[in-house]
């Protein structure tokens, strides 16, 4: 499953947690979550207080888009808590279940008149209390089915046929069906939680690397046979050779950051936000922090990610080293899933990479989003409590 030195390594992660001492529940990370769900409470706010001035908003409140995310933050931690109840053999059980679930879920939202279209996307299926994101619930799926097919194929991890063939077209299917959206950027997203996950599964080395050099060569070419993808890249090499065209996003992104320096410009603050900067409180919610708290503000979301998807490995180690192997995998699939969507996020919103419409984890304004992330911290922080349970002799 993994190499001996790795399996050592683990082994050191559960002695030191036995030495410690052992508490019943991760209060550390319940913190952390809460953290960027209420700082991404307030920045919805502030990046939002402004939408109703445009006709597009005209009858919304000023509350709206606070008063929605609130809401959703709550269901989410009522689900969270149902998730951390469920135990993670029954994880197990279901996860193919639930990513045929999935793969359903995404044929319905391409069925005119059942799938609903923004922006001249079919994303979404409307429940009427909210909207439905299907590649939200996929990305969590995907990492629980990824992490069944390791264990279920660990015999066959070293070859093509019977390792790789079948969770690579597991992968396609779910990558036509967001082409079709389009969603590229939930497609890159689920990629790499599959690929990552079959990494640290144990995966052939040079299967592995020839998997990546074919996944970046299939990326290259939806991108160089799509007119408006390939703008889009040129756009971010410079974004101020047009402005007020297809680098009009990132331009205004980086205004952001720049009026922000260090210290920022103060809560509230922003000018970005007053109809500047398109999606300021979904894709684009870090440009206001940067532009409103400055680099300290930008710093402390960072610190906050990395302590969360370092935490998830943590426990994934630990997980593995008591023969739960299942439940590592899904530990460290829920950390990549997080850590990866954080990074594109982050960079796109300063420049580093292409303009792409990914929210960012636990903060950004999205009911789905918020929903399957407070799902996807519930068992992580189940995983981790049946650690423990474990590592004090209580599990039966």
């Amino acid at each position: 499953m993994t190499r001996p030195g790795a399996r050592r390594g683990e082994r050191t992660v559960v002695r030191d947690a036995l030495a410690g001492g052992v508490q019943t529940v991760d209060v550390a990370m319940i913190w952390s979550v809460a953290s960027l769900l209420l700082f991404g409470l307030v920045m919805v706010y502030s990046a939002s207080i402004a939408l109703p001035d445009s006709p597009r908003f005209a009858n919304y409140a000023s509350t709206h888009f606070l008063v929605r995310h609130a809401v959703s933050i709550v269901l989410g931690a009522a689900l969270g808590t149902v998730a951390f109840a469920v135990p993670v053999r029954h994880w197990q059980r279901w996860a193919g279940p639930l990513f045929l679930f999935g793969l359903v879920l995404l044929v319905l939202v391409l069925i005119p008149g059942v799938g609903k279209v923004v922006y001249g996307a079919r994303r979404w299926l409307s429940l009427y209390v909210l909207n439905l994101q299907p590649s939200e619930l996929m990305k969590l799926f995907v990492v629980l089915y990824a992490a069944d097919y390791t264990v279920r194929k660990q015999d066959y991890m070293q070859q093509l046929k019977k390792g790789f063939l079948p969770m690579g077209a597991a992968v396609i299917a779910v990558g036509e069906l967001l082409l079709l959206e389009p969603d590229l950027g939930a497609f890159i997203v689920i990629a790499a939680i599959a690929m990552g996950v079959l990494f640290l599964g144990g995966v052939n080395g040079k299967l592995f690397a020839g998997l990546v050099v074919t996944a970046v060569a299939a990326f290259g070419l939806l991108i160089a046979i799509s007119p408006w993808r390939r703008e889009r890249i040129f756009a971010y090499l410079d974004p101020f050779a047009d402005p007020l065209g297809k680098g009009y996003q990132l331009t205004h992104s980086l205004i952001a950051f720049g009026r922000g320096e260090l210290t920022g410009v103060g809560l509230g603050g922003s000018i970005e936000k007053l109809h500047y900067l398109p999606e300021a409180h979904t894709d684009f919610l870090l440009a206001v922090i940067g532009e409103e708290l400055g680099l300290a503000g930008v710093m402390v979301v960072i610190v906050l990610f990395y302590w969360l998807v370092k935490r998830a490995f943590e426990i994934g180690r630990q997980a593995v080293a008591l023969d739960r192997v299942f439940a590592g995998l899904a530990a460290k699939g829920i950390g990549l899933w997080v850590g990866f969507q954080a990074f594109i996020n982050m960079g796109v919103n300063l420049g580093l990479l292409p303009t792409k419409g990914l929210t960012l984890p636990l903060m950004s304004y999205g009911g789905s989003g918020i929903l399957v992330n407070c799902v996807a911290v519930g068992i992580l922080l189940r995983i981790d409590f049946e650690n423990r349970k474990m590592m004090r002799g209580a599990v039966t």
